[in-house]
């Protein structure tokens, strides 16, 4: 039985990209520690929890660093499909991370709730107003390479993220000074740590399911199968596999049971119509003729 295969592989540019990512990192840093010194000489948590997000910010941007030179190698002998899906692996570290840090500042927050403690707000509202300046560089500095990559996505959101606390920081300093209102403090922490949450709990469900070959979407695949069968020539489709090998590449597998009288125009119509109206350029056909085809098989999966 003929195999056909298409391949059409998404290559990452290796554009000056790379050196807005290096420079949003080494931005990141000297915030993060100038934010850690300044907590503890305040004694503001919201200030050091603000602290510890930009350094997940600045370590997301390392790992996608490291992901997207890797993911520039060829496919070889180890690695058939290639290294493009190692980006995938490192947004899926960086949220899990995210969501551990959440978790351990939410933690903090409450135990400051039942035992306040001293803040000094002025230093909590210049360096807030400092952060919410260079967030907003860094935040530019990805934007426009944030549309076609999921790390960089994740620390562009991040980083946006970023902005918003510290305009609470600003806020929670600005009411201590005001009305010496020291609960305001893990409060805004509470508030931050709810957001990275539910910030990294919604953007995790799409790494693991590149990760775990799931389909773009249902909805989808069944139009995919319906598609193929009203090719001119098709009696059935079944055994289909569709996935996305990684962020930007979906690749299909099908058995194709063709009609007597049928040849290879057959295959090539199924390619064109994934091509053209899917966006599949990597896909395996196998084509069966009616009295060699599979049977008690599913349409979908195997």
């Amino acid at each position: 039985m003929p195999h056909d295969h298409s391949h059409h592989h998404h290559a990452l540019p290796a554009d000056g990209g790379d050196k807005n990512l290096w420079l949003a990192t080494g931005i990141n840093l000297i915030l993060t520690l100038a934010q850690i010194v300044a907590g503890v000489i305040s004694g503001s948590l919201a200030l050091i929890a603000d602290a510890i997000h930009n350094l997940s910010d600045a370590i997301s941007l390392i790992l996608a660093l490291a992901a997207r030179r890797i993911a520039r190698r060829p496919a070889d002998a180890g690695m058939t499909f290639g290294y493009g899906r190692i980006e995938v692996v490192a947004a899926l570290v960086n949220y899990t991370t995210l969501i551990m840090v959440s978790v351990w500042l939410a933690s903090e927050g409450v135990m400051r709730l039942i035992d306040p403690q001293p803040v000094e707000g002025w230093i909590v509202v210049i360096v807030a107003g400092l952060a919410l300046v260079i967030d907003a560089v860094t935040a530019l500095l990805t934007y426009r390479m944030s549309k076609d990559s999921m790390n960089v996505r994740a620390a562009f959101l991040h980083n946006v993220a970023d902005a918003l606390g510290s305009v609470a920081v600003i806020v929670a300093g600005t009411l201590i000074l005001l009305y010496d209102w020291r609960l305001i403090d893990p409060i805004v922490t509470l508030g931050i740590a709810a957001y990275i949450l539910w910030h990294a709990g919604s953007e995790v469900m799409p790494a693991i399911r590149i990760l775990m070959m799931g389909s773009p979407d249902k909805t989808q695949t069944q139009e995919v199968l319906d598609a193929l069968r009203t090719i001119p020539g098709v009696t059935d489709v079944h055994h289909l596999h569709l996935w996305r090998m990684q962020e930007h590449e979906t690749a299909l597998e099908a058995h194709v049971v063709r009609q007597d009288g049928f040849g290879d125009e057959v295959r090539l119509a199924a390619k064109a119509l994934l091509a053209d109206r899917f966006h599949i350029h990597h896909s395996v056909i196998e084509i069966e003729p009616a009295d060699a085809a599979c049977q008690d098989v599913p349409a979908i999966g195997h």
